[in-house]
């Protein structure tokens, strides 16, 4: 990792740090508000994948370096991250930026702003996703106080959560996802097809290879239980090309043949089209809780991963959806009440219009209202207070 040269004084450097796919699209779009304030006097440094790239970004190492899922998982590459963290650390301290904007990915991101800080507190830090302090960790709440400056939240309720527990100053300035609303609500002729029979029914087993492991066999006994009981339903898989051939792999074995949706644009449609969905759970819950797709959601994890999270975890329910709601309407079955005995009578009820689906959807029509950020988009509501928290104040058109 090489430093650059102390920018002059009409440019304003601003380094960032996003180590997985969905902060590398959250931290691309930032970009991009950013030049367009301030125009050919901006310079980026830090860390990012191939969106953040695209404007302009030369990535201090690739992200998938730290592609790493599991805490057994991280123990074990644990000298490498460590070694990552301290270039990143000595790049950014010697681009000297005006400001530091880390993007999720907090178990890597707050250690690399607690050492930038450390080295050098005059760089302002922003915390763009805040951690799920509300969830578990409480206590990092107050200690980023220290280190960060603002956090930008994705969620309604997390800034005062973080009052609450004593953290930095919060702001809420939206989920991406508001920003592509019109890609997940259906046309009317999509709308016809969600009403018709069959129902579509989207799969959806994951986003990483060991997700998909631990889910597929039981999400296809699911489908089984559904045929035993003569459901009508057509099956839809979205999954990501690096994915595919895993699922292919592993629907083989399933009773039911469904239709691989493979890529963003074949998911979305998917999505805009479906009835109902078997989800894992995660961000997806809201992408579907926002398209209308009442849904019952499943969740797995490793044996040692599962005894951790009983013990640390504070929130009522795992479910994104459900706690930006602030209600338990998406029913939720994890570890070992992840079983088609549990899961396959909730897919009934949904396919049929019975009352946990009538509840969801009642549910669904209150997002927009408890999502909304008003006529500004999260990107330009975070690159303002990004700019704001500059070294200097804003400036800028």
């Amino acid at each position: 990792m090489t430093a650059r040269p102390p920018a002059g004084p009409a440019i304003r450097r601003i380094g960032l740090v996003a180590t997985e796919e969905s902060g590398d699209r959250l931290g691309a779009r930032l970009m991009k508000v950013l030049r367009q304030r301030l125009g050919d006097g901006v310079e980026f440094t830090g860390v990012g994948g191939r969106d953040m790239t695209r404007e302009g970004l030369v990535s201090l190492f690739p992200i998938e370096e730290l592609s790493i899922v599991g805490f057994t998982a991280v123990l074990k590459q644990l000298p490498k991250i460590l070694r990552l963290i301290r270039g990143t650390v000595d790049a950014i301290v010697a681009a000297q930026p005006d400001v530091l904007v880390i993007i999720d990915s907090p178990d890597f991101t707050q250690r690399v702003a607690k050492r930038v800080h450390a080295r050098d507190g005059a760089i302002p830090i922003v915390n763009y996703v805040a951690p799920t302090v509300w969830a578990w960790r409480p206590g990092r709440a107050r200690a980023m106080r220290g280190y960060v400056d603002h956090v930008l939240g994705l969620l309604p309720f997390e800034p005062d959560a973080f009052r609450r527990l004593g953290g930095p100053p919060c702001t809420y300035v939206g989920h991406p996802l508001i920003e592509q609303l019109s890609t997940l609500r259906p046309s009317t002729a999509e709308q016809a097809r969600r009403d018709a029979k069959p129902p579509v029914l989207l799969v959806l087993p994951g986003s990483r290879r060991s997700e998909v492991a631990r889910h597929i066999a039981v999400f296809g006994e699911t489908l089984a239980r559904l045929q035993a009981q003569n459901i009508p339903f057509e099956a839809v898989v979205p999954t990501t090309p690096h994915l595919e051939a895993a699922v292919r792999a592993g629907v083989a074995h399933w009773p039911v043949a469904p239709v691989i949706a493979t890529g963003e644009a074949e998911k979305r449609t998917a999505f805009r089209r479906a009835h109902a969905a078997l989800a894992k759970s995660g961000t997806v819950t809201l992408e579907l809780a926002l398209s209308g797709v009442p849904m019952v959601t499943a969740y797995r994890v490793g044996e040692v991963e599962a005894f951790i999270l009983r013990r640390i975890v504070n929130v009522q329910s795992v479910i994104l959806a459900n706690l930006v709601i602030g209600e338990n309407v998406i029913p939720e079955f994890l570890q070992e009440a992840c079983t088609a005995d549990n899961l396959a009578p909730v897919l009934v009820d949904l396919l049929g219009n019975g009352p946990i689906r009538a509840r969801q959807v009642e549910a669904f029509n209150r997002l927009d209202g408890i999502m909304a950020t008003g006529a500004a988009s999260p990107s330009v509501r975070a690159a303002d207070i990004v700019l704001a928290t500059m070294r200097g104040g804003r400036q800028g058109p």
